[in-house]
């Protein structure tokens, strides 16, 4: 049997164009090792989360322009808390222990990195957030 450690980083996708260097600071490090792959394996739960969000909030975002849907993703996720907490927790909860130990030691940065990355993410799936293919995925 393996454990937890194990099947949690196995499972992770490897991403080649998340380079480490020895310059790096270890919060770099931390986002390139830990924090992309975790997004990636991650990325179907979350693009249908933000859906959810979409949803729950009377699905405003399919009426905005695509400058005002990229302001709704920036607020979703740096000023909704509940949502924000609710990312956060998705992604922490796939932490291998020793990571999570790194991860509490400088929260604040690695937090801001995450947020970013989620950002991101859903900027670079936005086309997935049309209404049309809301419901197909």
């Amino acid at each position: 049997m393996t454990n937890r450690t194990d099947a949690l980083i196995q499972m992770r996708p490897i991403i080649p164009t998340a380079l480490i260097y020895d310059s790096m600071s270890s919060e770099e490090r931390f986002q390139n090792v830990t924090l992309r792959p975790l997004l990636m394996l991650q990325n179907e739960l979350l693009i249908e989360v933000f859906k959810n969000y979409i949803a729950k909030h009377k699905n405003v975002f399919y009426e905005l322009s695509l400058p005002k849907q990229l302001d709704y993703i920036e607020n979703a996720i740096h000023k909704d808390m509940k949502f924000r907490n609710s990312i956060k927790g998705m992604i922490i909860g796939q932490f291998t222990v020793e990571e999570y130990a790194i991860y509490i030691q400088n929260s604040s940065a690695l937090n801001k990195r995450m947020m970013n990355l989620v950002k991101e993410r859903f900027i670079g799936h936005i086309q997935l957030f049309e209404p049309q293919m809301a419901k197909v995925i």
